[in-house]
């Protein structure tokens, strides 16, 4: 029945917002997920100064590695590198001791507000009985969620996935997450296993959201306005939905949704041409590695930003080895879909 729901309610919306380019449902909030080594603060300043629509930035994970805080995650921590308006640390740990240990160097910098990991299958980390590595073992996740008393004053959130063997994983944590006092659960509609492939299991996400009593977030493979309209009248209950891949293929999809009006194409491009001009100047003054550095962070940016783009000056955009052809190879990606 659920299903049947979300299938016609997507084909309901998709052929209404083609024929007005417009919703016009209360929507849901909106959260960008975090994603290493992309969505830092330069990311996160320069999504919110071209596009916008995002209601909560998350912060990529911090942890503890060596007796302290990596000196990167410090820098995109603090408060003056960022300009968007709620930001929400995200910590990752495997017990409450050492989730005490990252909050002890987060909460000076005045956050009210923390979201613990447990959803990452990174298998480094997963070994480490990290992120999604908690979630066979409930009372490992009991465990690590007893940092969330120490810190009162805190309000806490997690980030997980269905499980990370099953999808029944999830379901045998409802009673541990339920007793603890959150903010919210999001939920990636995936096993660890999975990592980011294969179909993401609404049904097994909607047997959890039946049963958890905090405000439940949907996360995996939102892409469109009429993705995250479809999820809107098929799922009520959502507080909200976190984007990441889908954000950063196409990041006018939050606003466009938040205004309930499609972007021409030129104020796509225009916006994205901003977004990208401010990344590269950035790095251009912060990283002191020469070109290759330079080059090998703006092209990570190019696996996701909008991959339906010209072939040809993808490519050219991935082989370029000076940044002048490199920049040459973006204005013409640009300009050409606009032709």
């Amino acid at each position: 029945e659920i299903s049947a729901c979300l299938v016609g309610s997507e084909m309901c919306i998709r052929d209404r917002y083609k024929e007005t380019g417009k919703i016009d449902m209360e929507r849901l909030k909106i959260y960008m997920a975090p994603l290493q080594g992309l969505t830092e603060a330069p990311y996160r300043n320069a999504f919110e100064k071209h596009f916008g629509g995002v209601d909560v930035y998350y912060t990529p994970f911090i942890r503890w590695e060596h007796g302290g805080l990596r000196r990167k995650d410090v820098r995109d921590l603090h408060p003056d590198a960022n300009k968007v308006g709620h930001l929400v640390p995200q910590i990752i740990a495997a017990s409450a001791e050492e989730a005490e240990q990252i909050l002890a160097q987060v909460v000076p910098y005045g956050y009210q507000e923390v979201d613990l990991n447990m959803g990452c299958a990174f298998p480094m980390l997963v070994k480490k009985g990290k992120g999604c590595g908690l979630l066979p073992e409930p009372e490992r996740v009991r465990g690590l969620l007893q940092v969330v008393e120490r810190y009162p004053d805190i309000s806490f959130s997690v980030k997980m996935r269905l499980g990370y063997e099953n999808a029944a994983e999830c379901m045998e944590l409802l009673s541990v997450l339920n007793e603890t006092r959150l903010s919210r659960v999001v939920v990636h509609a995936r096993t660890g296993r999975q990592q980011y492939k294969g179909e993401c299991d609404r049904e097994a996400f909607l047997r959890f959201a039946r049963e958890c009593r905090h405000p439940v977030v949907y996360n995996g493979d939102v892409t469109t306005v009429e993705s995250l309209s479809e999820l809107q009248q098929g799922m009520p209950f959502l507080e909200g939905v976190m984007m990441g891949r889908g954000l950063l293929a196409a990041p006018w999809v939050a606003i466009e949704y938040h205004e309930g009006a499609a972007w021409s194409m030129e104020r796509r491009m225009s916006s994205l041409r901003a977004l990208h001009a401010d990344l590269l100047d950035h790095y251009v003054q912060t990283l002191e590695g020469g070109e290759k550095q330079l080059l090998t962070k703006m092209k990570a940016f190019w696996e996701y930003i909008y991959p339906e783009g010209d072939r040809k000056c993808r490519k050219k955009i991935h082989k370029a080895q000076k940044v002048a052809d490199y920049t040459q190879a973006v204005f013409q990606l640009l300009s050409l879909s606009l032709i």
